[in-house]
């Protein structure tokens, strides 16, 4: 068998069903979501969570870098731009990893397995973080209900609550289904890194490069104006982004390895 028939056989889009991806895709999200509420706000006491969020405050403080109680204040006079970036919150972390995933998925398959696999194990190490490290965002310090106490020397302010979006974490159901301290390491920044990494080679016009390349740093921008992140967290989601891609890689270099010499055979 010739070395062209060979790749015409294991090329990646005759072995890539969308149905089989979207499936898939579905039933890890739902034991994604599953396992992360087990570890969810229900379930972690509220004093472990704030011990930890007053850690990474004193990791941020002992760099000099722990400005997110005046840098969200400088735009919460702005109720309009606050707004929008608790939309872009709510939002765009799905979409735009959706949108990536689809363009991959149909325009360039051979890099689809490897970066659909990064995706997993990146989600996954997260969960283990979330497990590991539950921590009270900056919009919960100053909510008595949360931990029957107030955290007295910060002043943040749960924009989703005060200002709005499309939901908010106060209803009831809510608070019951959700993580409420799944900070640590941010997923939204994590898959933000994904997203660019995704599109960047599929992409031409230099207005749409740039356009993905702010998208990390408005994600970033989003998570700390919210009071939903540290800035910390964006560095965590950055570490469990690449061992992720570095568990897929060598998954993928493991697999090629086995299928070498089967290929080898039918030529």
């Amino acid at each position: 068998m010739s070395t062209q028939a060979i790749e015409s056989h294991t090329a990646p889009r005759s072995r890539l069903r969308w149905w089989k991806e979207a499936l898939a895709i579905l039933a890890f999200y739902a034991v994604y979501s599953s396992v992360r509420n087990q570890f969810g706000s229900e379930a972690v006491h509220p004093g472990e969570a704030l011990a930890n969020a007053r850690t990474v405050i004193d990791w941020e403080r002992a760099m000099g870098l722990f400005f997110e109680e005046s840098m969200q204040a400088w735009f919460l006079g702005a109720e309009w731009f606050i707004k929008f970036w608790n939309v872009f919150y709510g939002t765009f972390h799905f979409v735009v990893t959706a949108v990536a995933l689809i363009l991959l998925f149909r325009r360039d398959p051979g890099r689809y397995p490897r970066w659909r696999n990064t995706l997993a194990a990146t989600t996954a190490l997260a969960l283990i973080g979330f497990a590991l490290f539950p921590l009270m965002p900056p919009r919960l310090l100053n909510d008595f209900g949360a931990y029957g106490g107030r955290a007295a020397e910060f002043d943040f302010v749960d924009t989703l609550a005060d200002i709005g979006g499309l939901w908010s974490f106060d209803s009831g159901t809510m608070q019951k289904i959700s993580n409420q301290y799944a900070a640590m390491p941010s997923l939204h920044a994590a898959w933000a890194l994904w997203s660019v990494l995704v599109l960047w080679p599929m992409l031409r016009a230099r207005w749409l490069k740039a356009v993905v390349v702010a998208y990390p740093v408005a994600t970033l921008f989003a998570i700390v104006v919210t009071a939903n992140h540290y800035w910390i967290d964006a560095v965590g989601g950055a570490a469990v982004f690449g061992l992720g891609y570095a568990l897929a890689s060598a998954w993928e270099a493991r697999r090629a390895a086995k299928q070498r010499p089967a290929a080898q055979k039918m030529a």
